[in-house]
C-alpha cells in the first residue's frame, strides 16, 4: 500500500512492482440530492486515511455501457465523480509529464474503470503520470435542464464539461504528490472523449489547466445551440411524465434511473428520426461555452496549445454491425445529407465510386460523423497553434477478415500498449501480430514524445492548410500530403444537421 496526501486528505493506493494505482478519488462533491444538475462543488475533506484501491461506480447509464470485462459490469450511480492515478513506482529526480484520458462512449455510456484504460503500461514506458476519469453521462452531464432553474433550486449547464474541468483542477491542486508535473499536463480522449478535448480547448474556464490535446476520433461538430437543447430537455421531460410547471419537483425527486431512461429514449428518437445528429452534447449557452468548438478552433479563439488529432480509415464499420445510430446506410446517409443544404448530397455522392454499395456507404457514414470535421479542427487550429494530423490505417488479420479494418476504437489498444494483453492477443491469432507491435510502437512513441516536448517524433512534420501533411500510421507507416483530397473538397464547408 502507497499513502499520498492530497489537499483534501490522505488517500491509500496499491504499490505494484512497477506502478502504484490509487482508484476512485473524489475530485468534486457527489452529485446528489440537491447537488443534482449542479456544477461540480468542492469535495468536503476528510480525516484519517480513504482507501483508494477499489473503483467506486460509473456515471448513470444503461448498465451495459459499464462492462468492464466479459464478465464484469460496474455498477452505476450518480456519486462518480472520481478519477484514477497511475505513476511508476521508481522515484524520479523531476516532475513527470501528466496523461489525462477521457473516455469515450457518445456522452451515454463508459467508464474510466475499463483495465485497459489504467494507463499502467503507458506509464511504465513513458515514465508519466496517468490520469482517468468519470464524468455525468447522458441524463445528468448532458441535458440542459437549465431553463427549469428557480432562485431556490437553481440547474446548470454543461455538467459533463464543467466535471471534467473540475478533474484538472483537481490535477492542478494535487499531482505533484503523485510525481506529476502540473506544469506539462496533456489531455487526450477517443470518441467522445476526443470532443470533450476540442470542446475544453473552445472552453474558458479550462485556461492553463492542460498544455496540450490528443483527438482521437472526435465527432468535432457535435453541439446544440441553446434554442435546440431547450426544445430536447422539453421532450425528455414529457418521457419522465412531467410539465413545465412541475420540472423542478420532477427532476430533484425522481429516481435517477427513471430519468435515465426517460432521456434515453428521447436521445435513441432523435438519432434515428435525425441521422447525423446528436442531442446529448455540450451546449453553446453563451457563458461557459461561448462557441462551438468549431468555431473557437477556426478564429483562433480557443487555447492555443499543441493539437494531435486524427480518425481511423474505416471509422464506420463498428456502427454498421452494432450500433445503427449512425448514418452507415443509403437511406439513413440520405435523410442526413438532404438536410446539410442544396446539392450536398450530389456532391458527397459523386465523391465516393461505387455508392450506394453498403461498404462504400459504410466509409462514407464514418466520414460525414469523424474525419469531416476532424479536418475542419485542424485547418482551424494549425492557424494558431502547433498541429500534428494523423488517419490510422492499421487492422490485423482476423480484424480484416472480419470485415472492421481500421475500425473505429482499435486504436486504443495500441495506444494504451495492450497488444500484449489478452484482447490484443486475440487479435492477433490470425496473424499480424508484428504489425500490430510496430503500430504500437509508433503511437507510444509519438504520444509520449509529444506529452514530454510538445511534438511528436521528428518524422511527423506539422499540418498547414497549404502543406496537408498527414501521418498514416500503418506497418509500414508513412507521411501523406492532403490524402483523399477529392473527399475532403467534397465535404468543405459541410455541418452536421441542426437537431430539429
Amino acid at each position: 500500500m502507497v499513502d499520498v496526501a492530497t489537499a483534501d486528505g490522505v488517500v491509500r493506493g496499491h504499490r505494484g512492482r512497477r506502478v502504484s494505482r490509487w482508484r476512485s478519488i473524489p475530485y468534486a462533491a457527489p452529485p446528489i440530492g440537491d447537488l443534482r444538475f449542479r456544477a461540480p462543488q468542492p469535495v468536503q475533506p476528510w480525516s484519517g486515511v480513504r482507501e483508494a484501491t477499489e473503483f467506486g461506480f460509473a456515471a448513470m447509464q444503461h448498465r451495459a455501457g459499464a462492462r468492464v470485462g466479459p464478465r464484469r459490469i460496474q455498477p452505476t450511480g450518480e456519486d462518480c465523480l472520481t478519477l484514477n492515478v497511475t505513476a511508476p513506482v521508481t522515484p524520479s529526480s523531476t516532475p513527470r509529464p501528466v496523461m489525462v484520458f477521457i473516455h469515450g462512449g457518445g456522452y451515454v455510456i463508459g467508464t474510466s474503470a475499463v483495465s485497459l484504460y489504467s494507463g499502467a503500461r503507458l506509464a511504465m514506458r513513458g515514465d508519466v503520470v496517468v490520469v482517468s476519469m468519470n464524468y455525468r453521462l447522458g441524463a445528468f452531464g448532458y441535458i440542459d435542464f437549465s431553463e427549469f432553474s428557480t432562485p431556490t433550486r437553481p440547474f446548470d449547464s454543461n455538467l459533463g464539461l464543467r466535471d471534467q474541468v473540475a478533474a484538472l483542477e483537481w490535477v492542478q491542486r494535487n499531482i505533484a504528490a503523485f510525481g506529476g508535473d502540473p506544469g506539462n499536463v496533456t489531455i487526450f480522449g477517443e470518441s467522445a472523449g476526443a470532443h470533450a478535448v476540442v470542446s475544453l480547448l473552445a472552453t474558458p474556464a479550462a485556461a492553463g489547466l492542460f498544455h496540450r490535446g490528443i483527438a482521437q476520433s472526435p465527432p468535432a461538430d457535435w453541439a446544440l445551440d441553446a434554442e435546440q437543447a431547450r426544445v430536447f430537455a422539453r421532450r425528455c421531460l414529457e418521457n419522465l411524465g412531467a410539465t413545465t410547471q412541475d420540472a423542478v419537483e420532477a427532476l430533484t425527486s425522481a429516481g435517477s434511473n427513471d430519468i435515465r431512461k426517460a432521456v434515453d429514449r428521447a436521445i435513441s428518437d432523435a438519432l434515428w428520426s435525425q441521422p447525423g445528429s446528436f442531442p446529448a452534447a455540450p451546449v453553446v449557452d453563451g457563458e461557459y461555452l461561448p462557441r462551438t468548438p468549431l468555431d473557437a478552433l477556426s478564429v483562433g479563439s480557443a487555447h492555443a496549445v499543441p493539437l494531435i488529432i486524427g480518425t481511423n480509415r474505416d471509422e464506420g464499420t463498428l456502427f454498421s454491425r452494432f450500433d445503427r445510430t449512425l448514418p452507415t446506410t443509403p437511406q439513413q446517409l440520405h435523410k442526413a445529407l438532404a438536410r446539410c443544404g442544396e446539392d450536398v448530397e450530389s456532391r458527397i455522392v459523386a465523391a465516393y465510386p461505387g455508392y450506394p454499395a453498403a461498404k462504400v456507404a459504410v466509409r462514407m457514414g464514418g466520414d460525414f460523423v469523424f474525419w469531416r470535421p476532424t479536418i475542419t479542427a485542424a485547418e482551424g487550429h494549425s492557424r494558431y497553434a502547433p498541429t500534428y494530423v494523423y488517419r490510422y490505417d492499421f487492422a490485423p488479420r482476423a480484424v480484416r477478415l472480419a470485415g472492421f479494418d481500421a475500425t473505429h476504437g482499435l486504436d486504443l489498444i495500441p495506444v494504451f500498449g495492450g497488444v500484449d494483453s489478452p484482447i490484443g492477443r486475440s487479435l492477433t491469432l490470425a496473424g499480424g501480430y508484428r504489425g500490430f507491435l510496430a503500430v504500437q510502437r509508433e503511437f507510444q512513441g509519438n504520444w509520449l514524445s509529444f506529452a514530454r516536448t510538445g511534438k511528436p517524433l521528428t518524422a511527423w512534420p506539422e499540418y498547414t492548410e497549404q502543406q496537408r501533411n498527414t501521418r498514416i500510421i500503418d506497418h509500414p507507416t508513412r507521411v501523406e500530403i492532403d490524402p483523399e483530397r477529392t473527399k475532403r473538397l467534397a465535404w468543405e464547408g459541410v455541418r452536421v444537421p441542426a437537431l430539429g
